[in-house]
């Protein structure tokens, strides 16, 4: 008998209770810099030397914090359920909890990746990326981040990914962010679904055996996933 197939869909929600702040909380500015001067091609054009800095004090602050008790409540459904995690965060907080199985949707915070094809990416954990630091081509490093403006590369694996769910549970997203929050329409109408969001969304009527608890992250995962390893 084959596991049953859990997707856990994760957004900004989940991280911030670890304390990895969010544009949100600081009215979308970082030193007096819109988010879209620090996370978008027109603004890695105009200044790359700030964005630069930018995702390196993020990734020194990524160092610094721990998993909290949702990132390993869903690294515990593994013990029972085949589970794919797809994620809107570039942080590693998931795998650093135990699970395995995951997609970064939105890229990853300790990689890097050159500025000329094909586009190399690099594993450089929580090291700064500077000026002057270039692939083997001889291109400028970037961070490996999907920023404003750009294609997500990864939506249609995720959403081939979401049709494969017997239980879908969203966590930390409102599902405002597209494309990601259209992938819930990726999923059977008879599957299970969970949203996990203290803000309940406005979901499509379509959907059965959908249900709302709106509470923030770790209130909300540690005691569904309770519920289903006990199913």
């Amino acid at each position: 008998m084959s596991l049953k197939k859990i997707i856990v869909l994760t957004g900004a929600g989940v991280s911030a209770e670890s304390g990895l702040s969010t544009f949100r909380d600081s009215g979308g500015l970082w030193e007096g810099h819109d988010v879209y001067e620090v996370a978008s091609p027109q603004g890695w054009k105009k200044d790359p030397e700030v964005v630069l800095r930018f995702y390196n004090e993020r990734r020194r602050q990524l160092e610094n914090v721990q998993p909290n008790a949702a990132h390993f409540a869903i690294a515990k459904l593994q013990e029972k359920y085949d589970v794919s995690v797809i994620t809107q965060n570039v942080d590693n907080l998931h795998e650093r909890a135990g699970s395995k199985n995951i997609l970064h949707l939105h890229g990853e915070l300790t990689k890097a990746k050159s500025t000329l094809p094909p586009y190399n990416v690099y594993d450089i954990g929580y090291a700064d990326i500077n000026p002057g630091d270039i692939c083997e081509k001889g291109g400028q490093l970037r961070p490996n981040i999907v920023w404003f403006g750009e294609p997500v590369p990864l939506i249609t694996d995720a959403a081939i990914v979401a049709e494969t769910a017997d239980i879908f549970i969203v966590v930390g997203t409102s599902l405002v962010v597209y494309p990601a929050a259209s992938l819930i329409d990726y999923v059977k109408r008879d599957a299970l679904k969970y949203i996990i969001d203290p803000n309940k969304p406005d979901i499509n009527s379509y959907h059965k055996n959908l249900e709302f608890i709106t509470e923030k992250a770790t209130v909300g995962t540690v005691p569904l996933v309770e519920k289903l390893m006990s199913m």
